[in-house]
């Protein structure tokens, strides 16, 4: 799969945490949006560490609201899974317990929805439509059941003079070797797969996938078996080598007794 230039975040000032009230917290999904195959905080905590190791004014987030701003919030908002702005104040977005794109003022790069049996369809009719008049970039629809509750197992729209076109996706995946859905985000310059059900991030930069939560306690549990085998080999070896050093000592001091009989 050959890599694409990304879109450059835009660059601006930091702005001062918000000294008015946060916006409430919204109600509550009714599923949570937790099941075997997704974990919002998973996807979440994947992006944020990629992204923040190399700057800190990233905001990857699925908690609050995204409105223009307050006064106008009953009449429209959305509640998005993960949204990912560049070039903003990410702690005074979160203090503030949701995104207003007149307080911030900019909209935000990226947008995810992942499908439940409660909001699949909405998902990508309604939303779709407020996320363009948010004037959200991309927007992005994971469905880990194939397409049972959205139209598509994976579908990402990019905005272009207002309106969101989709973005063309493959059924391959890097390096050619067929059977995974993606689709390249420029936004965030990484390729999102529909990989047997999970949600996946490659990164064409670095020939790699991103190491989810699992899969990095996993490896972090195989190095240290490993190192505990390393050491114990090592505790084995220094037992033997303190046994032969003995034996060594005892012939030497047989031989000398010998020796000296004679």
């Amino acid at each position: 799969m050959t890599s694409q230039r990304a879109v450059t975040p835009p660059s601006g000032s930091v702005r001062p945490a918000p000294r008015k009230p946060p916006l409430p917290s919204p109600p509550k999904k009714p599923d949570m949006q937790r099941y075997n195959h997704y974990n919002r905080a998973a996807i979440g905590n994947t992006l944020y560490r990629h992204f923040i190791a190399s700057r800190a004014d990233v905001l990857v987030s699925g908690e609050g609201y995204l409105c223009f701003e307050r006064s106008r919030i009953r009449s429209g908002w959305l509640e998005p899974d993960l949204v990912i702005a560049f070039g903003v104040d990410p702690d005074a977005i979160e203090d503030n317990n949701g995104y207003e794109i007149d307080d911030v003022g900019k909209s935000p790069e990226f947008v995810l929805e992942v499908a439940s049996i409660h909001t699949g369809r909405r998902d990508y009719t309604v939303k779709r439509d407020g996320y363009a008049g948010f004037g959200v970039g991309e927007y992005w629809r994971f469905d880990y059941t194939g397409g049972r509750y959205h139209d598509a197992p994976l579908a990402g729209d990019l905005l272009v003079n207002g309106q969101y076109e989709p973005i063309p996706l493959a059924d391959d995946r890097p390096g050619k070797m067929f059977g995974m859905l993606s689709g390249y985000s420029a936004a965030l310059d990484l390729y999102l797969c529909w990989d047997n059900r999970k949600l996946r991030f490659y990164d064409p930069k670095t020939d790699e996938f991103l190491k989810s939560p699992e899969e990095l306690a996993a490896e972090l549990s195989t190095v240290q078996a490993q190192r505990d085998n390393a050491a114990s080999q090592r505790d084995r070896a220094k037992d033997r080598l303190d046994a032969a050093n003995e034996r060594i000592r005892q012939l030497e001091e047989r031989l000398r007794d010998s020796q000296s009989d004679t």
